[in-house]
């Protein structure tokens, strides 16, 4: 690792103070962030993001602790595991299945859970420990449970917890939708996976009054929004709203698989076309960055489909949508300097009709960001989302 890139990255003290000024890292976990370092749960062979490079790096303690040190400190996300523990190598694999999230990440989803002393928090998703080691510091050791679906994962981190603090945080190797049977009622679910709906085993396992604290996504982009739900004074039901954009590795049995585009578009060249002068096709470029709200509105309201905006070259960029409970696509080809864009749609299912239409109910509701919209659980498998208040249903 060169020096340039090393120095590229502030102190652990820099991070905290840009937390701190930022308005991430409050009053209330500054203790926790200085006395619970990341460093101690990573393991000597990490992947961090580069931000010098824009690329996953492989990084060895043994070969070069200083800049071990620095991307362990730095405020980017760390790669820990490819493909469930099957990748051998230096280079990165081809899923990143196991990290330590950003620094500013992890304090603004634990702010978000307004966890007091003393509280019973269950974490859906180990992953090294830090985030449990994290609350642990705050309520105890003893009011910790946490869930990890990789038993070599589960395994790492509970040493790593039991030699940080010398007593036990609970980690059960499982599989995080069901919770933890038979550990009681919590006050705080916290999850570190992103997720397509909340299991109702969470509401369950939640007293009423608590709250669940989890990246949730439709699959339309990589991207999840933070959601806040809190559970009703029944303990039956949970409702609260998103609070931003994240991304977060999925649970694993709300993974999506990948697009393989030969079975849904082959000779596409050929496929007749035709053209639209919508304002959803100008909209798209917003839609690229799946950070965006209305990528979010365009998940919430065409449900099933993956988006994947391909390269812009030359001024020409194509929008591809994909249908994920049949082999319905279309494709939507822009132009900077032409008013009108070029359309192809296959399948059952119209999509680009179906992207056109949520744009617009997206606009005459005033393009609500994450802030407006919501979701409730009432059971397994009930689970509604609403813009501005229940019973707006999407």
């Amino acid at each position: 690792m060169s020096e340039q890139t090393v120095s590229a990255y502030a102190t652990r003290e820099d991070v905290a103070y840009a937390l701190t000024t930022g308005g991430v890292l409050k009053s209330g976990w500054l203790d926790a962030y200085a006395r619970v370092p990341r460093q101690a749960f990573l393991p000597d062979t990490i992947w961090p993001y580069d931000m010098a490079t824009g690329r996953t790096v492989h990084v060895s303690r043994t070969e070069d602790a200083r800049a071990w040190r620095g991307y362990a400190d730095a405020d980017v996300p760390i790669v820990t595991q490819w493909d469930d523990g099957e990748h051998a190598g230096r280079v990165p694999g081809r899923l990143s299945t196991s990290s330590a999230s950003m620094p500013s990440v992890v304090f603004r989803m634990l702010d978000e859970l307004t966890v007091d002393d003393y509280c019973r928090v269950l974490e859906i998703g180990t992953g090294t420990g830090w985030n449990a080691a994290l609350l642990a510091h705050k309520v105890g050791e003893g009011n910790v449970v946490s869930v990890e679906v990789d038993e070599a994962v589960a395994n790492r981190a509970r040493e790593a917890l039991d030699h940080f603090f010398g007593a036990p945080v609970e980690v059960i190797h499982g599989d995080g939708r069901a919770g933890a049977p038979g550990r009681g009622v919590f006050d705080r679910v916290i999850a570190t996976c992103g997720v397509r709906e909340i299991p109702y085993a969470w509401v369950e396992q939640t007293r009423p009054g608590g709250v669940i604290v989890a990246p949730w996504g439709t699959g339309f982009t990589h991207a999840d929004a933070v959601l806040r739900l809190t559970v009703d004074a029944a303990g039956k039901s949970a409702s609260g709203r998103f609070t931003g954009p994240v991304e977060f590795m999925k649970l694993r049995a709300h993974r999506s698989a990948p697009i393989d585009h030969e079975s849904y578009a082959p000779g596409l060249p050929s496929a007749p076309s035709a053209t639209t002068r919508s304002d959803a096709a100008r909209a798209l470029a917003a839609a690229a960055d799946r950070f965006s709200p209305l990528a979010f509105a365009l998940g919430l309201r065409v449900p099933a489909c993956t988006y994947i905006p391909a390269a812009k070259v030359r001024g020409t960029q194509p929008h591809w949508f994909y249908s994920r409970n049949d082999r319905s696509w279309a494709c939507v080809l822009v132009e900077d300097e032409e008013a009108a864009a070029r359309v192809w749609q296959r399948g059952e299912r119209r999509l680009w009709d179906e992207v056109a239409g949520a744009y617009a109910w997206w606009v005459e509701r005033g393009r609500p960001g994450w802030e407006r919209f919501g979701v409730t659980v009432r059971g397994v498998g009930e689970e509604r989302v609403w813009v501005d208040e229940v019973g707006e249903w999407v």
